[in-house]
């Protein structure tokens, strides 16, 4: 039995007016909404994954970068056969302003952190995400 772990990593960035970024996306033939972000790669930090994922899919560097939240129970990957280990951490940008609408992904948009916001996002773990950042943030 060969089990392996996926860990992710993911930006959450939240707008002035309340709102956090998120990232419409398409993978293997599926389409999906998430918090920007991905993968960690062999040899990688989870800060230097980060930005470098910010850095792939939006052309931003983020800074302030602080932990927010790693899963705590068991997720099975939608695309594999491992478990899912996600990382997300709060950041800030110099210029909202800078933010594409298209990353290399997909389209990024602000979206209001209230009760509506774990049915926008699709991933298991976000839904986690997104509950504890209505307690966090919401209104």
């Amino acid at each position: 039995m060969d089990k392996r772990f996926n860990v992710r990593v993911y930006g959450i960035l939240i707008h002035p007016e309340n709102k956090v970024l998120l990232s419409f996306e398409h993978y293997k033939h599926h389409v999906f909404t998430k918090f920007p972000g991905g993968g960690l790669e062999y040899g990688e930090g989870t800060l230097d994954a980060l930005k470098r994922e910010f850095r792939e899919e939006l052309g931003i560097e983020p800074f302030n970068i602080r932990h927010f939240y790693t899963t705590d129970f068991f997720q099975q990957s939608a695309f594999n056969d491992s478990q899912v280990i996600s990382i997300y951490y709060l950041v800030d940008i110099p210029d909202y302003a800078a933010i594409p609408q298209l990353s290399d992904t997909g389209t990024v948009y602000f979206y209001p952190v209230d009760v509506t916001l774990p049915d926008e996002v699709d991933l298991p773990i976000d839904k986690v995400v997104a509950e504890l950042l209505i307690q966090t943030f919401g209104k």
